[in-house]
């Protein structure tokens, strides 16, 4: 065996020698080493050039502003609604913060910081060494070491918590631009507010009193010391979880500051015979005084304008919102209180419960709830905006009556209610109550929300007229939701209250519906407007005639309909309700959702009411299964409304004026408008259609 590795040995040299050879007559040949150098150096300009790019585009100039101020929240009218943050304390100036903490961090963390340009030449060697180390012993990552003070803080604002030697390289130009734009002095201060210390705590005016109730400017060297020790590992090494370790790391810190010549060996042994004493008078006041809404900015500067949740949480950004401080206030009172909802389910399930309101001239949420008092989750579950659930019958004015009006019906058009089978499935649709009465005016069986006759007018209209509706007011279906049921609510996915309010400011706003948001404008810390969404867009759903007759009819669903005991006192309002029952089939089953959708020309609320869960049912809840709650709301924030009125009448008040007149006024038109809806033909319908196209094409150039 011994002979055979020999051999091998032999014959692996004998052969290495020719490779190396013909290597080197090649090289000598064909100048292989000048091409290598060429490669290294032109791979390191252009590496050095991408490295260059990243520094000056990360933003240097604003670091400072965006670590003294908070990310605050601004309300409709641009007055500050709160503010948030995360990885911040409480800035503090760098001459209020005690010599000794400089003397025991820098001596701690980087003793040349007044010496260097931002990085290290031993500290880089070192870390490549560690790098090389690792990578012969089968690891790929940087262990540490090399950073300086400088780079330490480029790391926490701008990268990462990876540790590569691309994030090393970025670091390293980042903090010599860093070295470019500000003193020695403002990179201290922005370190040492920006550093983390354990408790959530951050920067050091905080963590002095958290751990020490003192001011950064009254910190002893001791406390001093101990504070600079737990930079290395801020939940090891705090004093008010773990005494003794903490103790162990000043005393070692303590050293530290001996060797830099910044204690005499006398006040180090007299410094590290002090007792560890600590004592907590940190408060954390928090700013998110708006939660669910605060949420959904927050998602929104996400989900649409691509920022990060740590820049929005920590960057110092100024967020202009559609926020009205008055209505949030209302809505978070009234989920606060119990009576307003049903009891907890048999199984203990608590009822839940999500409001919206929004502006209907510009599209902007005014407000939202997404849950009942004490169940919020920093960016959890938000009902408001997130919820899928069916909309039940508050669909019927979007997929059923608005199309139906286009089509060229009227507000007292007759309608048949009868119980009924359509298509080869014979799909029968069900009132609420099992009642049917024959045929009634349009407005009629909105109010009363007649299953029957909405399912029957779909059928007349068309399926696909119904479809196309529903997503021109904003709301996407599946393909699979076009078919009857999609008269009384029956969808794949369902609806938010965000997204069924949003749909109903079309008939507030005169058919035009703008589009949803929280946010009108961000601004960074230097002032920098980033996000501009004051111009916001609009679709015309539908002609402001037909949108007023709409509203006409939906007013009649709360003064005389089905929405009696939500009326807010004192007020007129137009809207829909809507419930679904638990297995979907049988009307008399109990309800699990209840919806109340209400407006006035100048805000449209959105209130669903039910369980997170759609096996637990709403049984005998009675006016907490939501009247209450849409009432309460309703009363309590239209008053900070400009308390514009409708321009309409109500239906059934229009109908009631109109039968008034002699049969024998009747006009020619009304009589062939009714010769027409008792079925004996269907052209008057066709001429309605061509007449309202040709007042739309008026209204387009001539306006309404």
């Amino acid at each position: 065996m011994n002979d055979f590795l020999e051999k091998l040995r032999q014959t692996i040299s004998h052969y290495g020698k020719k490779i190396w050879t013909w290597f080197l007559a090649k090289s000598r040949r064909y100048q292989l080493w000048r091409w290598l150098v060429v490669i290294f150096l032109a791979s390191f300009l252009c590496m050095s050039i991408y490295l260059t790019f990243v520094a000056k585009t990360s933003n240097v100039k604003g670091l400072k502003n965006a670590l003294e101020q908070a990310t605050e929240i601004y309300d409709k009218n641009d007055q500050k609604a709160g503010y948030l943050y995360a990885q911040k304390g409480t800035w503090t100036s760098i001459d209020d913060i005690s010599p000794n903490v400089i003397d025991a961090v820098l001596s701690t963390e980087d003793r040349n910081f007044y010496k260097e340009y931002g990085f290290s030449v031993k500290g880089i060697a070192r870390a490549s060494l560690m790098h090389l180390k690792n990578k012969l012993t089968g690891g790929n990552a940087v262990t540490g070491g090399g950073s300086t003070l400088t780079q330490q803080l480029v790391k926490n604002a701008f990268l990462s918590q990876e540790q590569t030697l691309s994030r090393k390289a970025k670091e390293i130009f980042i903090a010599m631009q860093v070295e470019n734009t500000y003193s020695k002095k403002e990179i201290l201060a922005m370190y040492l507010n920006h550093a983390y210390f354990g408790n959530g705590v951050w920067g050091v005016g905080d963590a002095a009193k958290r751990y020490f109730g003192t001011t950064a400017s009254q910190l002893t060297v001791p406390q001093a010391a101990t504070l600079a020790g737990m930079l290395t590992s801020p939940n090891a090494y705090n004093p008010a979880d773990h005494p003794e370790a903490s103790k162990k790391r000043r005393d070692v810190v303590l050293s530290l500051m001996e060797d830099n010549n910044k204690l005499t060996a006398a006040q180090t042994k007299e410094y590290q015979a002090t007792p560890m004493v600590t004592n907590n008078t940190y408060t954390y006041n928090s700013g998110y005084k708006y939660p669910y809404y605060f949420d959904a900015v927050i998602s929104e500067a996400i989900n649409r304008y691509g920022l990060s949740e740590s820049d929005i949480m920590n960057r110092g950004y100024k967020i202009y919102t559609s926020l009205d401080q008055n209505y949030q206030t209302t809505f978070q009172e009234d989920f606060a209180n119990d009576y307003l909802f049903p009891d907890n389910a048999a199984n203990g399930a608590r009822a839940q419960g999500a409001s919206v309101a929004l502006d209907p001239k510009t599209g902007g949420v005014a407000a939202v709830v997404g849950g009942r008092s004490g169940t919020h989750v920093f960016r959890g579950y938000n009902r408001g905006t997130q919820l899928v659930r069916s909309p039940g019958s508050t669909i019927k004015p979007l997929a059923v009556y608005a199309p139906a009006l286009n089509k060229g019906y009227h507000y007292d058009s007759e309608l048949p209610d009868e119980l009924k089978a359509y298509g080869t499935n014979k799909y029968t649709p069900h009132n609420w109550n099992n009642v049917y009465g024959g045929d009634l005016p349009m407005y009629k069986a909105l109010a009363e929300s007649k299953n029957t006759s909405a399912v029957w007018l779909l059928n007349k209209i068309g399926v696909k007229t119904g479809f196309d509706s529903v997503e021109k007011f904003g709301i996407t279906l599946d393909p699979s939701d076009e078919n009857l049921s999609l008269a009384l609510g029956g969808l794949k996915k369902g609806v938010s209250p965000y997204q069924i309010a949003s749909a109903y400011t079309a008939f507030a706003n005169d058919g035009v519906r703008y589009d949803p948001h929280f946010i009108t404008k961000i601004v960074d810390a230097s002032g920098k407007t980033i996000v501009d969404n004051t111009e916001v867009d609009s679709t015309r759903v539908l002609s402001a005639k037909n949108a007023n007759e709409m509203t006409s009819m939906l007013i009649d669903v709360y003064t005389m309909g089905t929405g009696t005991n939500a009326k807010p006192a004192g007020y007129t309002i137009a809207g829909k309700t809507g419930s679904t029952q638990g297995n979907g089939v049988d009307p008399m089953a109990a309800d699990t959702d209840h919806w109340y959708v209400g407006y006035t020309p100048d805000v449209v609320v959105a209130t669903w009411v039910g369980y997170d869960s759609s096996k637990d049912s709403i049984e005998d809840a009675g006016n907490r299964g939501g009247a209450s709650l849409f009432k309460t709301q309703m009363e309590g924030i239209l008053p900070y409304t400009k308390e514009n009125k409708f321009e309409v009448k109500s239906a059934s008040t229009m109908a009631a004026e109109n039968s008034a007149d002699d049969d024998s006024d009747e006009s020619w038109w009304d009589k062939i408008k009714n010769a027409g809806q008792e079925g004996t033909s269907d052209w008057k319908q066709t001429a309605d259609s061509w007449l309202q196209k040709g007042k739309d094409a008026l209204n387009s150039l001539f306006g309404n």
